[in-house]
């Protein structure tokens, strides 16, 4: 249960205290309206740095002024206005009640938030009009601070300027469902969340250390200085970007927007899951991007290119604004992977292949994975738990001209912690090339496989164009494969080692 003790107070208190001296805080009447006491708030104050959560500096309060449930039982006096207007569907949950608002068009939402404060509140709820503009609107709209404003001002121009003042604020809603989806969308990443660095990093190093420490024992690696000669670095700007994308359309989610479309979105977006630009044909859309940079020489040998225009998406420019970023998943079609910062900076946070994230439920085959809503939620509610586990995550923050190398099958999860432009490539080498024939073979390859058409001939397609280019190949690395295997099989001379009388080897002082 959610309480505002720890968030929508924070910032009050924290200004409240700076006008105080630093010696002695004195003891005041709790006022009649306040939720908790002064003191208690500043006590909790004190703790934010182990447990609380900041918001930012920009951060608005409620639109409509939801609470969190926990506020309810601070204010013995108040009755919850979300179960009065709603009724007898007061028994349904928040997500049952919006799932049913979501199956309803404009109009009918437009009548549903004049029957009640209640019904205000729900059914001007963000994700509800988010859904509408990218499923009527595709991605011919202009984002007008909120999603409901930008589709009255696409539908209804003559309305928009009306509603722009329009916002009611309900007393004595408490909702941690509604709540929670605006304070992951205004709340800071804490401090603990960005100080664990613990992934090896490299400059300067050898294509062959490379394979030899990270590639082939599948290990993460962040390399330095090996993209200092991208042209990108330097003109990679948003003038530069708009003027040579121009009328181009990017995939941004599930909509296609032009660059300065896209831009006047991130600029004034605040909400739980940023739309993120992913574009895996930008380098065909606009052939200047993809002369502005190179493959770095680690990566350079990419078995896939043998399938030519048949082989499945594999290049991605990527953008988005701070709090935008990817969810946990492992890379498709068991690639390996190389991501390369050219503006900004992320958050990346990698679990190794036998480790599944908290919070995180993949199906038994792999096809589908059940994770939290936002990138937030998953750091409020999971993150913790991982510093206490034997296998602690890989984390690090990766900069502009920085590489992180994603070895295949590793789960991993990236958000932004500014505005942020960056490239991506999947890869396939000789070190994992078994890995990715084996998994395009599985019984549901149909279901896994991405980024192309033919997902059920995949897996042929590749063998017999990796025979017809490289001969012997893949012969030469299954022999390796189970020569190694046999190898890791063999009993040590310690194992071997056993004491005629108790069964096992004892050393004896």
């Amino acid at each position: 249960m959610l309480s505002c003790r720890r968030t929508l107070l924070s910032q009050a208190i924290k200004k409240k205290r700076q006008t105080k001296t630093k010696t002695r805080r004195k003891k005041t009447l709790p006022s009649k309206t306040a939720a908790i006491s002064e003191q208690q708030a500043a006590e909790i104050q004190d703790e934010e740095g182990e447990e609380g959560f900041n918001l930012k500096v920009s951060a608005p309060s409620h639109a409509h002024g939801v609470q969190p449930l926990g506020n309810l039982y601070l204010n013995p006096g108040s009755v919850n206005s979300r179960n009065t207007g709603l009724g007898n569907l007061q028994i349904l949950s928040d997500e049952l009640v919006l799932d049913i608002l979501g199956l309803l068009g404009p109009a009918q939402l437009g009548f549903l938030a004049v029957v009640s404060k209640s019904l205000y509140i729900f059914a001007n709820h963000e994700p509800l009009w988010r859904n509408l503009v990218l499923e009527e609107l595709q991605g011919g709209f202009l984002f007008n601070g909120s999603w409901k404003s930008t589709y009255v001002a696409a539908r209804y121009s003559s309305l928009s300027t009306y509603l722009d003042g329009a916002k009611m604020r309900v007393r004595d809603f408490y909702s941690d469902y509604l709540f929670q989806s605006w304070l992951c969308a205004n709340l800071e990443m804490k401090p603990e969340w960005l100080q664990r660095d613990n992934i090896v990093r490299k400059k300067g190093i050898s294509v062959e250390e490379f394979v030899l420490s990270f590639e082939e024992p599948n290990k993460p690696v962040l390399l330095e200085g090996c993209i200092y000669n991208w042209p990108a670095l330097k003109k990679w700007d948003r003038d530069y970007l708009i003027k040579e994308c121009g009328d181009m359309r990017f995939s941004v989610g599930p909509v296609k927007m032009k660059l300065e479309e896209y831009f006047k979105y991130s600029d004034q977006v605040k909400e739980e899951r940023p739309l993120y630009l992913f574009d895996p044909k930008f380098a065909e859309k606009v052939p200047v991007l993809a002369s502005d940079y190179e493959v770095p020489a680690y990566f350079q040998e990419d078995l896939f290119s043998v399938l030519g225009n048949e082989r499945p998406d594999y290049r991605w420019v990527i953008m988005g604004p701070a709090g935008s970023g990817s969810s946990f998943h492992i890379d498709p079609n068991s690639t390996s992977a190389w991501n390369a910062v050219i503006k900004g900076s992320k958050k990346w946070i990698l679990f190794p292949p036998d480790v599944v994230p908290p919070g995180v439920h993949p199906s038994p085959d792999g096809a589908e994975v059940a994770c939290p809503v936002s990138i937030i939620e998953w750091f409020m509610n999971f993150y913790g738990a991982t510093k206490k586990w034997q296998k602690r995550p890989v984390e690090c923050i990766c900069r502009a001209g920085e590489v992180i190398f994603v070895p295949n099958g590793w789960w991993h999860l990236v958000i932004n912690l500014e505005e942020s432009i960056a490239i991506t490539q999947n890869f396939v080498s000789r070190r994992n090339l078994l890995n990715v024939l084996d998994f395009l073979k599985r019984p549901n390859a149909s279901e896994l496989v991405s980024g192309t058409k033919d997902r059920v001939n995949l897996h042929d397609k590749l063998k017999n164009a990796i025979e017809a280019n490289f001969p012997g190949t893949i012969d030469d690395l299954v022999e390796k494969a189970e020569e190694k295997k046999a190898q890791l099989k063999k009993v040590s001379f310690w194992d071997s080692v056993s004491d005629a009388q108790v069964g096992a080897f004892k050393f004896n002082f």
